[in-house]
């Protein structure tokens, strides 16, 4: 880290001492390579700088290195290089642990060379204890001198401060007062005209309001409409190329079967007959198709007019599951969903306002896609809050069934029944309760 932060701030100066104890550490652990690269580079970048101090440091370093390696030679070499490097220097302090390594080296092989270099351990470390002893003094007498002058300066500002705060707390209280003196003859002037404005903008107000209503009702309606409109087409637009293909498809048989008729063929004819008649009956139930989906558009569209009417809750619910997802998709064509629906036919028609049960519908089935939609980009993200979701597949099901309350008797509960089975025919039924999840 120390390395990368000096080449990035581009501050070189202490690089050998950086590449220096980045080689010691691979020296400990027993990576030679890795170890005399960084010293290398520690001895370039010193030579560089002309650092003495660092030439000797990095020169014992390695002395270390060549000791744990047990290569007496090769660490009495550089052991002896860099106590020479500070010798004649006055940071003859450097020479401590070079010179002890030496007569730890020494002792027990040469009396003379182990003597001679614990005379050098002896004097380097007189000279580091004196250096530091002076060292420690000179910073106490400053400190004390320091502190001295900071109490000094400390008791003239509090005493100017002092006066300064005073200062201005009598002329803050002196605009204070007049400001007030001043803001209560404004408001007392501007009280009367502002209640009299504002009397008449209440009343104006009050007078909107209740158009406005109105109005946010229909437009509210009329934006969701909007944004239908894409998902309408799209779903017209599959009975109409139903519709147009058949009608294509009849026009071709009725050819043939002319053709068929005039040779005097009636067996073939009579089966073109018969499949002209079925596309007839398909371009009778697109057609149909379509034209619910506009009735439903313009039920939609118009104003409520809180009448109930005989309404298969199914279909409903499936005309707007369809409308509401074809209208994401046209928004936003990477959107999909899987679109799941589990219909409880025993219900039969209910009677309900379509148009209001229609919106709450819509308005749950776009609350479904858009959330799942949601979910599925966030999946994509990094590893997050939501990490373990990346094969979540976007899936809104719908679902109608019909809840029968608690009942008492056997008697009560087979009249339910029946009555259940003519709830096509007597929709006003309050024993059974539809339900859409």
């Amino acid at each position: 880290m120390a390395y990368d932060i000096s080449r990035k701030e581009k501050v070189t100066r202490n690089l050998p001492f950086i590449l220096l104890n980045i080689g010691g550490a691979y020296s400990k652990k027993g990576d030679q390579v890795k170890a005399m690269s960084f010293f290398h580079q520690a001895e370039d970048a010193a030579n560089e700088h002309l650092s003495v101090v660092f030439q000797s440091l990095i020169a014992y370093g390695m002395a270390e290195h060549y000791q744990r390696l047990h290569q007496r030679d090769s660490a009495l070499y550089y052991a002896k290089r860099s106590i020479a490097l500070v010798q004649q220097d006055e940071f003859k302090y450097l020479s401590l642990k070079p010179s002890k390594l030496l007569t730890e080296i020494y002792e027990n092989t040469d009396a003379d060379s182990a003597f001679k270099y614990l005379k050098i351990y002896k004097i380097a470390n007189d000279s580091v204890f004196s250096a530091r002893s002076n060292q420690e003094l000179q910073v106490l007498t400053f400190q004390e001198d320091q502190r001295q002058q900071e109490l000094a300066d400390a008791k003239t500002k509090f005493r100017n401060s002092l006066k300064t705060n005073i200062l201005l707390g009598g002329i803050t209280m002196l605009c204070l007062i007049a400001f007030i003196l001043f803001r209560n003859n404004k408001q007392k002037q501007k009280a009367n005209v502002v209640l009299k404005s504002q009397k008449t903008e209440i009343e104006k107000t009050l007078a909107q309001l209740e158009s406005t209503q109105k109005q946010l009702i229909h437009a509210e309606k009329m934006v969701s409409l909007g944004e239908l409109t894409a998902g309408i087409a799209h779903e017209i637009q599959n009975p109409l190329n139903f519709v147009n293909n058949f009608s294509e498809v009849n026009t071709e048989l009725i050819d043939e079967l002319n053709n068929e008729l005039a040779i005097g063929n009636m067996q073939l004819a009579k089966e073109i007959a018969g499949n002209i008649k079925d596309n007839e009956q398909k371009i009778i139930f697109h057609g149909k198709r379509a034209d619910a989906i506009v009735k439903g558009m313009l039920q939609h569209s118009r104003s409520s007019s809180s009448v109930k009417e005989l309404t298969d809750i199914n279909a409903l619910a499936d005309e707007y599951l369809r409308l509401a997802y074809h209208g994401l998709r046209a928004k936003d064509k990477s959107f999909n969903a899987t679109m799941k629906t589990d219909y409880d036919e025993s219900i039969g028609l209910i009677n309900i306002v379509p148009q209001d049960i229609g919106r709450v519908i819509l308005n749950l089935i776009t609350n479904a896609f858009y959330v799942v939609s949601e979910r599925k980009k966030n999946a994509t993200l990094p590893p997050g809050p939501l990490k373990g979701e990346e094969a979540f597949e976007p899936l809104v099901s719908v679902t109608t069934k019909l809840i029968l309350p608690h009942l008492g008797g056997k008697g009560e509960k087979e009249s339910l029944q029946k009555g259940q089975q003519l709830n096509s025919a007597s929709p006003t039924m309050e024993a059974a309760f539809p339900k859409i999840f």
